[in-house]
């Protein structure tokens, strides 16, 4: 009888766990996923910053796994786990399951102030990649209309607060962008005048690279107007800026880099989990007590040899994901399970056009051989063939050009009727 797999999660875990088990006779295999796309998130930002489509980065998980007999993709919503009887709640039924995959990825973290999201968007998702593109694009149309400097500065302000690598990259592209391209289309606006801030809690920017690169890394984004506010704590957010301590930055733009929290499915499933909503798994990255369990992604905390915990990265994912494929796979043969052993591949950053850092084990370099080497890795592990060569044509048109992509300010309003009728608009024109 065949072995029912159940993974919840598109992401880099749950693909990788599903093509790992595909076309094996022994296994049926059945994804669920909220959305019914694989997102490449390491280029959100980009997206975001209007330098490449949606369509760019995004592929449909059916036709990614329309090849394998064995798997069943469904866009649902998943509820919650019954680990007593093996099944999973869904906003479309039960389903049961011999072994399963939690890999549900991972939300941005307010600690605490989820109020703050209204004024500061995160960025984990396309609807958030676009919302973050209207809002920026729409600072700079309304700066453009004022004739108030006081106006005008505050909507050429542009805080985003953390200063790990999404905000680093967020904070250059806006950079690049109000200096190289943007100043070509807008007559009234000096991009001299735009501000740029990147709040950090920590006492230095890219805490997770060595200093010295953290240094260069800072170094390169003021010379994009960039001001790099560290030790800095964000006390309040609101619709006309951020409050740090007794200091106040007014900006009509403020994004949100700063933290991350796992699914709470974790949470509802009674098992343990560390501070940030991750599931304490075992060598084999399964569950204890349930070795037919398995979690991964940003939503497993896998503890490593030295102490620290696996990284929150899409290399770790990838192989997370072929590892517990390979452990469904070893159990169902009979095999012993072996332990997951993470492949460090390193750690890179990217700040601009030919700016960007890396670092892999002692090796460490920046500038533009960085940057190519940044550009290479990401078009390697893009999904499919043809994303490869339009992401690649889109940089190479970008690079010579110092062009973006369409700069398009989509509303979040859809609908055309929709304000309350009157006695005065019910007559048509």
């Amino acid at each position: 009888m065949k072995k029912k797999v159940v993974i919840v999660g598109g992401g880099f875990t749950g693909l990788n766990a599903a093509k790992i088990l595909s076309n094996r006779k022994e296994v049926e295999v059945t994804l669920i996923d909220r959305k019914n796309y694989h997102l490449f998130q390491p280029l959100l930002y980009q997206v975001a910053m209007a330098a490449l489509g949606e369509g760019d980065i995004a592929t449909p998980l059916r036709n990614m796994l329309a090849g394998f007999d064995n798997v069943t993709v469904f866009k649902g919503l998943v509820t919650g786990v019954n680990l007593q009887s093996k099944t999973v709640n869904t906003d479309f039924g039960e389903i049961e399951y011999d072994y399963l995959v939690l890999a549900c990825g991972a939300q941005h973290h307010y600690f605490g102030n989820n109020r703050w999201e209204e004024f500061a968007p995160g960025l984990k998702n396309l609807a958030q990649a676009t919302e973050i593109r209207r809002r920026v694009m729409e600072a700079y149309e309304a700066a453009e209309r004022t004739n108030d400097p006081k106006e005008r500065k505050k909507q050429l302000t542009f805080v985003i607060v953390g200063g790990g690598p999404t905000g680093v990259e967020l904070a250059g592209s806006i950079g690049e962008m109000s200096r190289f391209t943007l100043s070509r289309f807008y007559r009234h606006i000096d991009p001299k005048l735009t501000r740029i801030f990147i709040v950090e809690a920590a006492e230095r920017i890219l805490g997770s690279f060595s200093p010295e690169l953290s240094s260069k890394a800072t170094r390169e984004l003021e010379k994009l107007g960039v001001q790099v506010w560290t030790s800095s704590m964000v006390s309040d957010v609101d619709a006309d800026g951020v409050q740090i301590g007794r200091e106040r930055i007014e900006a009509a733009t403020v994004l949100w880099a700063a933290g991350v929290m796992a699914s709470e499915i974790g949470k509802n499933m009674g098992v343990e989990t560390d501070r940030s909503g991750r599931i304490v798994v075992e060598a084999d990255l399964s569950l204890p007590d349930h070795p037919e369990v398995f979690v991964g992604g940003d939503q497993a905390c896998f503890t490593l040899e030295n102490g620290t915990t696996l990284p929150g990265m899409a290399p770790a994912a990838m192989q997370e994901g072929n590892a517990i494929g390979r452990a469904i796979l070893e159990d169902i043969w009979g095999k012993p399970r072996k332990p997951f052993k993470y492949r460090d591949k390193g750690q890179m950053a990217t700040i601009g056009r030919n700016r960007a850092i890396v670092e892999i084990g002692n090796l460490k370099f920046d500038g533009a051989l960085a940057w190519f080497t940044w550009l290479l890795v990401h078009i390697y592990y893009l999904s499919t063939f043809k994303h490869r060569v339009f992401v690649l044509m889109q940089w190479g048109w970008s690079y010579f050009t110092f062009g973006h992509g369409a700069r398009l300010i989509v509303n979040k309003d859809w609908r055309f009727y929709n304000e309350p009728k009157t006695e005065d608009n019910e007559r048509s024109d």
